[in-house]
């Protein structure tokens, strides 16, 4: 019995070292399989009790969202890609609402992002796909 609260204990410190929620959910598993142990449940009950717990934990978490993936947009996130937020100077702009721009000792292309009117002067990187800077106006701010 005592070695399910053990390895459920081990668990813990798991899951306060990495954080994530799994480590909880499975020390919670093992505590349940060390309460049917302590009920005096056989072996199966006292492993079937652990993955069930476990188990409803996950799915409880999942449904609630609180597992769900924070995906980060490096392209238009100034936290990931410094990049972002900089400003570039655009003569002219092409036909296609694209231009050339000069940028950290590069040639790069620049496309105007949606709802902005092709302007020349200094433009603010909103975002960039591949080697191309999706850029705004800029408003002076």
């Amino acid at each position: 019995m005592w070695f399910w609260f053990a390895f459920a204990l081990v668990a813990l410190i798991g899951e306060v070292l990495s954080g994530t929620f799994y480590l909880l959910l499975i020390a919670l598993g093992l505590a349940a399989g060390g309460v049917a142990a302590w009920a005096g449940a056989g072996l199966g009950v006292q492993i079937v009790a652990a993955a069930v717990v476990a188990m409803l934990g996950l799915l409880v978490l999942r449904k609630t969202h609180v597992l769900k993936k924070r995906e980060v947009n490096a392209a238009r996130n100034k936290d990931v890609n410094l990049d972002i937020g900089a400003h570039v100077s655009i003569a002219s702009w092409g036909a296609d609402d694209t231009a050339h721009v000069r940028y950290r000792g590069a040639l790069w292309s620049a496309r105007l992002a949606p709802g902005f009117s092709p302007v020349s002067g200094r433009h603010r990187i909103i975002e960039i796909e591949g080697s191309t800077l999706v850029v705004a106006p800029d408003d002076g701010a």
